[in-house]
């Protein structure tokens, strides 16, 4: 099971949801290892990840870096080189955008991530003639900035490849436009009333539910968490 963290496992405050965390505490202790694909920096998506015990790899970065344990040792990849963002986020400035990189930026190794303020249509005005993919997340919380050619779902390919499994063999769920890609690819893409409507597009089943309620009513929809299971908590 792959599955984004802001907006999916937590609520709009973005704090976790204890019913989604049961649940994928439920998954891993029924042998199906929980992937993780945000566009949180690693450091705060390996702490949730030893947190919850998770097993599976993570896409971290928006798709910009794959972690895994190779043999017990920590193994990360790099696939996006960040100076090519910190060029477009100069460009940026230079063209009077009061544009504002986000506090985690500091740990960033491979993209620019900057608040939302700025309309996604005035970023990507000013740059159309750069090498750079403009990722909006959809639902307020940042836009990326990326080598072209970069993103989750390229990243989930190459993080699944060393378990021998394919995006379509997965189920995956997520709120956002950086997530499209991925639900459109998966076996079976679950997205929730309150993602972004592009989310909602690609994904197979929309939960009624939103956030990490939504998270829980897609998993049972997907058949791989009982329709019984009851988590109790909340944000």
């Amino acid at each position: 099971m792959v599955t984004d963290v802001d907006g999916t496992l937590t609520g709009p405050d973005r704090r976790l949801d204890t019913r989604a965390m049961h649940a994928v505490r439920w998954l891993e202790s029924h042998g199906i290892p929980v992937v993780l694909a945000t566009g949180n920096v690693l450091p705060i998506a390996l702490a949730l990840h030893r947190s919850l015990g998770l097993t599976g790899p993570i896409v971290a970065e928006n798709g910009g870096l794959v972690y895994r344990k190779v043999e017990g040792k920590d193994e990360v990849e790099r696939l996006a080189h960040r100076p090519v963002a910190l060029a477009a986020y100069r460009a940026l400035r230079a063209e009077g955008l009061p544009v504002r990189r986000l506090f985690t930026d500091r740990w960033r190794e491979t993209e620019v991530a900057i608040e939302s303020d700025v309309p996604l249509v005035q970023v990507r005005r000013a740059l159309a003639k750069q090498k750079i993919r403009v990722q909006s997340i959809g639902t307020g919380y940042a836009i990326h900035l990326m080598e072209r050619g970069s993103g989750k779902l390229p990243a989930l390919r190459r993080a699944l490849r060393p378990m021998h499994l394919r995006v379509s063999e997965c189920v995956v769920l997520g709120d956002g436009d950086n997530d499209a890609g991925m639900l459109r690819a998966s076996g079976f893409g679950v997205s929730f009333a309150s993602g972004s409507p592009l989310a909602r597009q690609a994904a197979r089943y929309v939960a009624r539910s939103s956030f990490a309620e939504g998270f829980v009513e897609g998993l049972k929809a997907s058949g791989i968490l009982p329709r019984h299971s009851s988590f109790p908590g909340g944000n």
